[in-house]
């Protein structure tokens, strides 16, 4: 409860007008100074009466990309049986407050209020609570109460259509079939039995219908594995746009999208983070991106990374995405090359070519997610 400055100045007549009166004797001062009092007390009383209500909202949809349109829905519903509410409300949409009318809204009734949802950039909008202000007739006492939980609405990287997609280790014959996650060997042919070859891979049905050791030619059918780790590293995007890192959001969207095409291609793929604390690592990837957020930390922190991408090998197919603050940091990717055959890197916001110490790693320099989705299509060999 908050007293305005309208309240404060009466309250303070009051008391100079009480002490004056009854100091010099001047009951004409005492009744002012009463009436002042029994209006504040009446204003306190009045504010301090609470509504009964009950605020819905509905997100239409509750997830899209960004840029996209998203509309909230509120309806406030006054569940008291006595008096009708005449109220100032407010909505919290993010940093925005979305003015809610609710005048002389009557036991029983409802308002319904629709606005859009800000979506212009990548994160999650809380919505709510709402905000009424219950004030006095006099404008003396002014109290604000939340009513309703807060709704999110999650602003999803934008996603740039990929047409090409790893081919890991080894292609599978068999179509994408196979769901062993580590991979497995199938049959591809037969050929003649020569020195050396093992015994157990003789096929004996073939051998004695044709007359002489057939041996069975098996094929590694492994499904590429893809492993997308994101720099979410301040160091890495140190550029700044009215608080924002550009590259840090292409680089998003450029993780969304290698993610979006390898579950359309039906293809394992693992969503990791150079510095995980505060990783939703639980939720879908989308979610994951949208919530994702830049934490301190140095070489080092890309170091512990790559030692745990290196002992685990949760893929054969590491996609590297960073900002210009990371190319001086790419020889830890490059040393990952022996527990992955495929390794790309991606640098974000750059206004110069990726330096020559990258040898050895396909190296992808785009200015914002749509580049790097052109530069992607682009890349002849994994």
């Amino acid at each position: 409860m908050g007293i305005t400055a309208r309240g404060t100045g009466l309250l303070v007549a009051a008391v100079l007008l009480l002490g004056v009166g009854f100091r010099y004797a001047y009951p004409e001062l005492v009744l002012l100074g009463a009436a002042a009092g029994v209006a504040v007390g009446y204003a306190v009383v009045t504010a301090a009466w609470r509504p009964r209500l009950e605020v819905t909202r509905n997100a239409d949809p509750d997830r899209v990309a960004r840029g996209e349109a998203a509309r909230m829905t509120v309806t406030v519903r006054n569940t008291g049986r006595l008096r009708a509410a005449s109220l100032l409300a407010e909505d919290r949409c993010g940093p925005r407050r979305v003015p809610v009318p609710v005048l002389r809204l009557r036991p029983g009734r409802d308002t319904t209020v629709e606005y859009e949802v800000p979506t212009g950039r990548r994160g999650v909008v809380p919505v709510g609570p709402l905000r009424v202000t219950r004030r006095d007739p006099l404008g003396l006492v002014a109290l604000t109460r939340s009513y309703g939980r807060t709704v999110p609405v999650w602003v999803h990287p934008r996603v740039h259509p990929l047409r090409a997609v790893p081919t890991g280790a080894g292609r599978s014959l068999d179509g994408s079939s196979d769901s062993v996650p580590h991979g497995s060997i199938t049959f591809d042919s037969l050929r003649e039995y020569v020195v050396g070859d093992e015994l157990r891979r003789v096929h004996w049905r073939t051998s004695a219908r044709v007359g002489e050791l057939m041996v069975r030619e098996n094929v590694d059918t492994s499904l590429p594995r893809i492993v997308v780790l994101l720099d979410n590293r301040a160091t890495a995007h140190p550029e700044r746009v009215d608080g924002v890192a550009e590259s840090f959001e292409s680089a998003c969207e450029a993780a969304a999208s290698v993610v979006t095409a390898a579950v359309r291609e039906d293809l394992p793929v693992v969503l990791l983070l150079v510095a995980p604390g505060g990783d939703r690592a639980g939720e879908p990837p989308l979610d994951r991106l949208t919530a994702v957020e830049l934490t301190d930390g140095g070489v080092e922190t890309l170091r512990g990374c790559a030692g745990r991408l290196r002992r685990d090998r949760p893929g054969d197919t590491l996609v590297f995405l960073t900002g210009p603050g990371g190319r001086d940091d790419l020889g830890q990717v490059g040393a990952l090359r022996g527990a992955y055959p495929s390794v790309l890197v991606a640098v974000f916001g750059t206004d110069a070519p990726t330096p020559a110490a990258a040898a050895g790693l396909v190296v992808l320099d785009a200015v914002d997610g749509a580049g790097f989705a052109a530069e992607w299509d682009g890349v002849r060999r994994w």
